[in-house]
């Protein structure tokens, strides 16, 4: 691969770390005193499955999320300080692509009717599979110095 700079290697490493960092933002803008003490993250999800079109989301959600909202509160704030620390440090990095492509399938498949969501989340979920494909992990990574994967 020819490129200006940067070699195809490290090319996926910055697409990796640039979306750790993405996760990270969306790990710190978050209200956790409001996600974990009121529970505002999952209250608002619960109203938007409750709305939404496709019965397997609705009941989806009534079945996983809805019984244990405080749980799934602290799963999603701190899967996204996982995976944005994992990527970005390129530690368990493979794991962390594939979680964070799942993570953003099920985002936008519970936000289908909201653009903004779709683009972000479609996008991160684009990244993921790049930096999995193009084992992103090689460059700049601890799995790499530690010869992990």
């Amino acid at each position: 691969m020819d490129t200006i700079w940067l070699g195809g290697a490290e090319l996926l490493a910055v697409l990796r770390i640039g979306l750790g960092l993405w996760w990270l933002e969306s790990w710190r803008h978050k209200d956790r005193k409001a996600w974990f003490e009121r529970g505002t993250g999952i209250k608002w999800a619960a109203g938007i499955a409750a709305e939404h079109r496709w019965k397997a989301v609705r009941s989806g959600f009534g079945t996983v999320v809805a019984p244990h909202p405080r749980v799934m509160a602290y799963v999603v704030v701190y899967a996204e300080l996982a995976l944005g620390l994992g990527l970005i440090t390129g530690f368990l990095t493979p794991v962390a692509l594939a979680g964070g492509f799942l993570l953003n399938a099920l985002y936008l498949t519970l936000m289908i009717h909201d653009v903004a969501e779709q683009g972000q989340n479609s996008m991160m979920a684009l990244m993921s599979v790049v930096g999995l494909l193009g084992m992103s992990w090689q460059t700049w990574s601890l799995d790499s110095a530690l010869g992990l994967f």
